[in-house]
């Protein structure tokens, strides 16, 4: 039996910028990704006379008496403002909040399908971190979560921290609790899989951006030794003694709290170094391929374990990872296996929190996110090609919902509090209703088909 043909670096360059080519034609075809829709009775209009004046008077004179009404009484209970300065949208940089919007509508059309949740985009104009801050506090009335998204380092992690401290809603900023969770959650399986403890394990993070930086909170959170993690940023490794830690702390107090807790043995040196002896590699970087190299892999410890996730290009292809030794290979694309993807993560996280009204999303909910992501993709069978559920096994969405409100209701922070089984059941109904609605929409053709992708890409030419 002959070996499958690996495609070349052209051909999936090629693949990378087909979504792209497509997405200039699809999204003025749409004029935008998401609408508004009603969702109670219309029987005639006599009913606006209940559902506007003069009949809405008396849920706001309720509402005035208890403000968390709002919550019963309207639709705030389903409502997540995504959030953004257009700052630092994927890898565009600072591009502002017009430019923005396109992936702010993206996120909230994936909330909707993903967790049946009712997200709105929210593009600011404005950088100044405390501005951000006080917009949040000005909408809360009317969300019962806020997704912070794109934000530049390192005030992102100003934003989360003082947003969490000034809300009494959900605050949770995907970039960075996004990303831990679905790379705790890959992490548990992947050592799971080449019989490691990952709470003895050496692990190195490359990148010290948002990702990764609340990764490494989060890992430590959920039990590896703060000494366990070597952490490595466009200078190098991050260690107590380096030159530029002074400047570190007065500029990125985050970092440098991980630059003293981290790196037990005092490590030092470029990146390369970084990958000597270690169990397992999170890149969370610049795009490759050849951000980390083949020689690189090699040093590692057996049964390496490597996730490459940036995109478009992973820091490096998949193959070469394992062609130098690496056993377990993640990346963020869809076209390989084992995808660390932020999908499935948000989505579910939010219904959860959502479902019990809770006042905020702490690191435990995250860690609570990971294992029952974890869990999903282990009691179907674990394998070095399978470590993590992939978007379209939607069961883990609803599974997530639960495990999160569940940790709400344990943690002290849920408005009201609900069974198990009442929790599943209305998880599953949210998120079954707002996939049902789509497709029904599209074969009803009030959602258009879109042209045919061979159409817009031969009239866009190579």
């Amino acid at each position: 039996m002959s070996e499958e043909r690996k495609p070349t670096v052209e051909e999936l360059l090629e693949k990378a910028k087909k979504p792209s080519k497509l997405a200039l034609a699809y999204h003025p075809f749409y004029e935008g990704k998401v609408q508004v829709m009603p969702k109670c009775a219309i029987r005639g209009f006599y009913d606006f006379a209940i559902w506007y004046t003069p009949g809405v008077a008396a849920p706001c004179r309720k509402i005035k008496e208890d403000p968390d009404l709002s919550f019963q009484y309207t639709n705030r209970w389903n409502y997540v403002a995504v959030v953004s300065d257009g700052t630092r949208v994927l890898g565009l940089g600072d591009i502002g909040p017009e430019a923005a919007m396109p992936v702010m509508e993206g996120k909230a059309l994936l909330f909707k399908y993903l967790g049946g949740v009712d997200a709105f985009p929210i593009c600011l104009k404005t950088k100044d971190p405390d501005e951000i801050v006080r917009a949040c506090e000005l909408l809360e009335p009317s969300f019962g979560g806020i997704n912070l998204e794109d934000i530049a380092k390192p005030k992102c992690f100003y934003v989360l921290e003082k947003a969490r401290e000034k809300l009494q809603i959900p605050v949770w900023h995907d970039d960075q609790q996004g990303t831990a969770t679905v790379i705790l959650a890959g992490l548990i399986n992947a050592f799971k899989v080449v019989g490691k403890n990952p709470k003895e394990s050496l692990i190195t993070l490359v990148g010290a951006g948002s990702a990764n930086v609340r990764t490494a909170y989060v890992l430590i959170r959920w039990g590896i030794p703060p000494g366990n993690i070597i952490m490595v940023d466009s200078k190098g490794i991050l260690h107590a003694s380096r030159e530029d830690i002074e400047k570190m702390k007065e500029e990125n107090p985050w970092k440098y709290d991980l630059a003293v807790k981290t790196n037990a043995e005092g490590r030092t040196g470029d990146i390369s170094e970084a990958f000597k002896g270690v169990d397992a590699v999170i890149g969370a970087s610049k795009p490759g391929p050849g951000t980390i190299k083949k020689e690189w892999i090699k040093t590692m410890s057996d049964n390496a374990i490597v996730f490459a996730c940036a995109n478009p290009i992973p820091e490096i292809w998949p193959w070469e990872a394992k062609e130098a030794g690496a056993r377990i290979v993640a990346t963020g694309r869809s076209d390989f296996e084992n995808q660390i993807n932020n999908s499935l993560g948000f989505p579910g996280i939010f219904r959860g929190v959502l479902d019990v009204r809770a006042k905020t999303i702490t690191d435990e909910m995250c860690i609570a996110a990971a294992e029952e992501l974890a869990k999903v993709a282990e009691e179907k069978g674990l394998s070095e090609t399978y470590i993590i559920p992939r978007m379209d096994e939607w069961e883990l969405y609803p599974r997530e919902a639960v495990a999160c409100a569940l940790k709400s209701i344990q943690d002290g922070v849920a408005r009201i509090k609900l069974s198990r089984q009442e929790l599943w059941e209305r998880a599953l109904t949210i998120i079954k209703n707002a996939r049902e609605s789509a497709q029904l929409l599209m074969r009803e053709g009030l959602i258009k088909q879109p042209p045919p992708e061979e159409e817009v890409l031969k009239s866009m030419g190579p």
